[in-house]
């Protein structure tokens, strides 16, 4: 039990400060993993797991390894806010992998990006075939951006002149069989509506119910039962 005990603190330490570094970094460098990032997550990820499997190491040099590491990619952060000169260098450039509706196969081939990867990314786009796409950008972050063709765009209200409503944010009320008071409150429900709304969709109780969500001035509780009437 003794030899778990040093795996068991510095683990939890090495824990507690990864998360104090990514609180301190922000949000946007997880979301935009470029390729510096990716490189020293992964030195990061080595030198902490190394540290904690290693009997002559301790919680000081976990904390000097993520001390330096995060100093690293501030100053790295630092520099490309500053200079930019050093953005193309450090974070990359996007790179414009269909022109016009045509294919820029130089692009492809230096960032390695063959059509099978490339009509998997369009799809997640929404766009399942390369003549809908007008301009394609392959990002920093290993994502595509896209811009349909005209013929393909989908039109907004602005289009067709309907005078715009409200958007209202859903709420979910109810998740995986447990009802989220605070939100049934802040949407200003009450317990008595929510009991009317399962009995008039023939809902007997809230454990029968996987998701709820209601938009405000919505008349009824959108309800998704564990299983739907007569599926077995």
């Amino acid at each position: 039990m003794e030899n778990f005990m040093p795996i068991l603190t510095d683990t939890l330490f090495g824990f507690a400060a990864l998360f104090i570094l990514t609180k301190v970094l922000g949000k946007t460098q997880i979301i935009q993993l470029t390729a510096f990032d990716f490189i020293a997550a992964l030195v990061l990820g080595e030198l902490v797991g190394n540290a904690i499997f290693d009997e002559k190491t301790g919680i000081t040099h976990i904390a000097f390894a993520v001390t330096v590491a995060g100093v690293l990619l501030y100053v790295t952060e630092f520099i490309t806010q500053r200079y930019k000169a050093s953005r193309s260098f450090l974070e990359g450039k996007p790179s414009i992998i269909i022109h016009k509706g045509k294919l820029i196969r130089e692009e492809m081939k230096k960032n390695k990006l063959d059509m099978n990867q490339l009509q998997h990314m369009l799809r997640a786009k929404e766009a399942f075939s390369i003549q809908e796409v007008q301009y394609a950008i392959l990002e920093t972050d290993g994502t595509v951006s896209v811009l349909k063709k005209s013929a393909y765009q989908t039109p907004t209200n602005k289009d067709m002149n309907i005078r715009p409503g409200s958007v209202m944010l859903p709420m979910m009320i109810i998740n995986d069989g447990e009802v989220l008071w605070d939100n049934l409150a802040e949407a200003k429900l009450t317990k008595e509506w929510l009991q009317q709304q399962l009995k008039q969709q023939e809902i007997d109780s809230v454990k029968e119910i996987f998701y709820a969500e209601w938009i405000d001035g919505q008349k009824n509780l959108f309800i998704m039962p564990f299983k739907h009437k007569g599926y077995k």
